[in-house]
């Protein structure tokens, strides 16, 4: 018992030292962590080195002797070929580089083949673009494997030397690079992806291409030194040697970037030509800034933010390969589907031995020899495919940059402005940062491009998901923009600390406007609202506005938009709609009555013109049945008998065609049965109370006598 009794104490001691070492670790864990935490906001500003000096340039030949001596890199061979024979997968590697290498030409033949078919109605293939995706990884990978292979060599012996291990580590980063650049070259070869499955111009491809090799002769072995500088623990290349290569790395990308921009902005590729400064500062500017920070010493701001600049370049450049093959998909899928309808309609008509349409004219169901242009794409897909980019683009941004955003907390030490809080009923100054400010523009932007976007992709969602009219979603998609732009609004003022009690004087001021100038603005808008829910018009309604007639395109804030049937487009203020007369055409019904006035002359058959008309009635495909056509002997007239047919069409689409064609078998029918058309008739009294004038003579003879 006594035995039991101190193993008991000394188990209960035991699980206190436990008890008291978990918490240690716990408050060891938090150390880590705020210190982490710490490193992560303040170690991105701190000046890695001072300003460069004379001794900074006294040690500058010392260390670039140092860098490229032969003893060193002899060292390196030596190790690399030592190592070579000792590991089987090495020697795989090394065979398959040799492999991609030797049938290199046989794979460049094969990528030029796969564009021989594109552009042709059925011999073109999907297939074939991703066959030429997999022929071009193939071509650009035997350099980066190779890269990576004596890396992975050097750094997996366990006596290497330091520059050996410098130079595994800087190999084996620089792989992934490598790849990158290889890859989006072989894209723009001659007769490659970008030129003939992506239809990008020339000389696009061939620019592109040009620029590529530039980075792989100056940026590449630039970003090669700079890694193995960066990674010498030893510090024999600190200073000078650092300053140099990592300006020179920064500067080549900075050329690179302005070289690419120029040419897309004079291809007029995209919204480059419109936004071509930003593009330049965004683009340009950075590197350049960069290349300031290193060269003031500040290597791991710089390094750090030059390796999440090229990471976002490789993303960039992938999403662009990603939206061109997704294009391309989605052009090829609309394409067979237009092509299955003309061989529909070739067939339909071979078969009921009808002429076929000069449309169809030339187009056999086997004709795929000439290449035709491709189908535009639909805007809901290509609205779609930018949606999806952009959340993509938004995520990769986020992984991209994410190491790094909390260094930007530094801008909540820089206060700007107070403003006033009320806390548990008391107020209290809180300040406004320079985060603030930035958060708030963020907040601006994302709700102009969730305004911009977020509309569209609701369309579409309704449109494929939900039974819905056009009009019915026009109104919830204008409804969710003005709810996001509402929210945004808010969340913007609510950042930068404009509450109610900071802006209700700019809503006093505004309401004496509105009373002064604004209110038919105002009313426009509220007007525009009413709109939208009591949907009196909805977008694709026919309508007679006045003396206007047309179909509503748009309704926006301020305005209506009709346009016209000479394709002009009227714009009508909201108010109108709401305060004076309307006339919907289509608000409830989509039937409408079509009435043809004719008159024939006194004495014709009136049973056999009235049957004649009720026959091209019935044998007219866009006159409805029911409600059945009615045929009235409306009146005697001064000069005819007046008939009037009436018929019901089911869509104001086909009204204007439909009249056309029933004047036109009225008219062909009355000559057939020689009943006439009568005309109007005048008597001419004339006065005979004085003798007459007539005569009659021939002009003609007189002008030639003259």
């Amino acid at each position: 018992r006594e035995l039991l009794g101190k193993g008991l104490d000394l188990d209960r001691s035991y699980s206190r030292s436990l008890t008291e070492l978990a918490g240690s670790y716990r408050r060891l864990l938090k150390v880590s962590s705020d210190y982490d935490n710490f490193l992560a906001e303040n170690l991105l500003w701190i000046r890695s080195a001072q300003l460069p000096n004379l001794v900074t340039l006294k040690a500058l030949p010392g260390q670039i002797g140092l860098l490229f001596s032969p003893a060193r890199w002899l060292e390196v061979l030596e190790t690399l070929l030592a190592g070579i024979g000792r590991s089987p997968f090495v020697i795989f590697l090394l065979a398959a580089v040799g492999m991609l290498f030797w049938k290199a030409r046989r794979l460049r033949t094969l990528l030029v083949d796969t564009g021989m078919q594109v552009g042709k109605p059925s011999l073109d293939r999907f297939s074939y673009t991703l066959k030429a995706l997999g022929l071009t990884l193939l071509l650009a990978a035997p350099g980066p494997l190779l890269v990576w292979t004596m890396g992975w060599e050097l750094g997996g012996l366990l006596d290497v030397q330091q520059f050996p291990r410098l130079v595994s580590i800087a190999l084996l980063t620089l792989a992934p690079a490598f790849f990158y650049v290889q890859f989006f070259s072989e894209l723009c070869v001659t007769g490659g992806i970008a030129e003939k499955h992506f239809g990008w111009p020339q000389p696009v491809p061939q620019r592109l291409r040009r620029e590529f090799a530039f980075l792989k002769i100056t940026f590449l072995p630039a970003m090669f030194v700079t890694l193995m500088v960066v990674y010498d623990e030893q510090k024999e290349f600190h200073g000078g040697l650092e300053r140099l290569v990592m300006i020179i790395a920064l500067l080549a990308l900075a050329v690179f970037f302005y070289r690419v921009i120029n040419l897309l902005i004079a291809q007029s590729i995209g919204p480059m030509t419109r936004l071509r400064y930003l593009w330049l500062v965004l683009t340009v500017v950075a590197p350049l800034s960069l290349a300031v920070l290193a060269f003031s010493g500040y290597f791991y701001t710089a390094g750090t933010l030059g390796a999440g600049l090229v990471h976002t370049l490789w993303f960039i450049f992938a999403l662009v390969v990603f939206h061109q093959v997704v294009v391309r998909w989605l052009l090829l899928v609309q394409r067979r589907l237009a092509l299955q309808a003309v061989r529909e309609r070739i067939r339909a008509a071979q078969e009921e031995k009808a002429p076929v349409d000069s449309e169809m004219e030339g187009i056999t169901a086997q004709d795929d020899e000439h290449e035709i242009d491709l189908v535009a794409m639909s805007e809901e897909s290509r609205k779609l495919l930018n949606m999806v980019l952009v959340i993509i683009g938004i995520v990769g941004f986020w992984l991209i940059w994410s190491d790094v955003l909390p260094a930007f907390n530094i801008l909540n030490e820089v206060t700007l402005w107070h403003h006033t809080v009320v806390v548990d009923g008391e107020k209290t100054l809180v300040p406004a940062t320079l985060a603030d400010v930035g958060l708030a523009i963020l907040i601006a932007v994302a709700t102009v491009v969730a305004m911009k976007r977020f509309p569209s992709l609701l369309e579409i969602l309704l449109l494929q998901r939900v039974r819905m009219t056009s009009g019915s979603r026009y109104t919830i998609t204008t409804l969710t923009t003005y709810a996001i732009v509402g929210a945004g609004l808010i969340a913007f003022f609510n950042v930068i600390g404009a509450d109610w009690s900071k802006v209700q004087w700019l809503f006093a001021a505004l309401s004496v406007g509105i009373g002064f100038g604004l209110q038919e603005i105002v009313a426009n808008f509220i007007s525009g609202i009413i709109i939208l829910f009591e949907r009196p018009i909805r977008v694709g309604d026919v309508v007679t506005i006045g003396t206007t007639d047309g179909v509503v395109t748009r309704i926006q804030i301020r305005a209506t938009t009709i346009r016209t049937w000479d394709r002009q487009e009227l714009l009508v203020p909201n108010k109108e709609f709401i305060t004076g007369r309307l006339l919907n055409w289509s608000l409830s019904d989509q039937t409408t009555r079509i009435k043809v006035p004719v008159g024939v002359a006194y004495g014709s058959d009136v049973e056999q013109a009235m049957r004649l008309m009720g026959e091209a009635a019935a044998a007219n495909p866009n006159v409805l049945a029911e409600p059945a056509p009615s045929i009235l002997f409306d009146a005697f007239g001064d000069n005819a008998l007046n008939l009037v047919l009436r018929c019901f069409v089911d869509s104001q689409d086909v009204r204007m065609t439909t009249l056309t064609q029933l004047h036109q078998a009225i008219n062909k029918s009355f000559n057939e049965a020689g009943i006439s058309i009568s005309f109007p008739q005048r008597d001419v009294h004339l006065d005979t109370l004085k003798p007459l004038d007539v005569r009659i003579s021939r002009d003609g003879g007189q002008r030639g006598e003259a």
